[in-house]
């Protein structure tokens, strides 16, 4: 007589979790739980790095954010973007991104456009690292959306300071 066993998957995902090998998981298979992904990054913005508010060049650090579904439009309100230091900005104002639209979340001063597709963080100082960092985007929940990190060495072989993730 045969003994036929059936583990359910809540089962096998109860038992991962108990094992503390749910993080075991990379980073990047959660990035497909959203329709914003992080389509790139301009992480070493052009030229010498100066933070000055006035004549600086953080406005030319930016965060590229797309709207990947195809029917669903997204307010971006809530959202929050954050990197392997801690450091973040949440979109506290409404920004919607139709179908295939994308906005740049730029760092420095400046007056956020629906129509300009852009966002300022509005600080002067430089949020990703030249050398290597990890991007986290949030959902207003707080449940993860997208995650990508970076080294310039392995990720930039063309050495201009921008990577793309999601074309």
């Amino acid at each position: 007589m045969r003994i036929r066993r059936t583990v359910t998957a809540a089962a096998t995902t109860a038992a991962v979790a108990a094992l503390g090998l749910a993080g075991a998981v990379p980073a990047q298979a959660a990035e497909y739980s959203s329709a914003l992904k992080i389509k790139g990054v301009q992480y070493d913005a052009p030229g010498r790095d100066s933070n000055k508010c006035s004549g600086g060049n953080t406005k030319n650090e930016y965060l590229t954010i797309k709207n990947y579904s195809k029917t669903a439009t997204v307010n971006l309100k809530g959202y929050k973007v954050k990197d392997a230091a801690g450091n973040s900005f949440t979109f506290t104002k409404n920004h919607t991104l139709q179908p295939g639209d994308q906005v740049s979340l730029r760092g420095g001063r400046g007056t956020d456009s629906d129509a300009g597709n852009v966002a300022y963080r509005q600080n002067c100082n430089f949020i990703w690292n030249n050398d290597k960092d990890t991007i986290y985007l949030y959902k207003p929940g707080g449940a993860r959306a997208d995650v990508h990190s970076y080294t310039k060495s392995a990720n930039d072989k063309d050495g201009n300071g921008y990577i793309t993730y999601h074309g």
